[in-house]
């Protein structure tokens, strides 16, 4: 991940809401969640869900699936992984051979791969 990437991920889930959704998604694991679903659960109006999601989405931290007239969201793992691996990759003194361990060990495997390209 490059350096300005980084930034549009950071900055999207520098906000109380988006952050609770994005860790709501990553407890749902690969079942996702409905877009309803998440609302009440977080006790946020729909609309306010809304935009949220949208910017979780266009950092590529969410993608989501319609299903008839609702629309489920899932975490995009691969973002969050590239995001720690970018955070991480001159730790240990410049030596990150050191730290792939650490990377290969909280690299989540629970669902299925999301491609870069997947639909808002």
């Amino acid at each position: 991940m490059e350096k300005n990437r980084t930034l549009d991920v950071l900055s999207a889930l520098a906000h109380d809401i988006r952050l609770d959704v994005f860790r709501l998604l990553v407890q749902a694991g690969p079942a996702g969640m409905a877009a309803g679903d998440i609302a009440t659960r977080l006790d946020i109006r729909p609309n306010t869900l809304s935009n949220n999601l949208t910017i979780l989405t266009a950092a590529a931290l969410v993608r989501s699936v319609r299903e008839g007239r609702s629309i489920r969201y899932f975490a995009r793992m691969d973002t969050m992984g590239g995001l720690l691996g970018f955070l991480l990759q001159d730790c240990c003194g410049g030596r990150p051979d050191l730290c792939q361990p650490v990377l290969d060990q909280i690299a989540c495997t629970c669902g299925p791969k999301t491609r870069t390209d997947a639909a808002p």
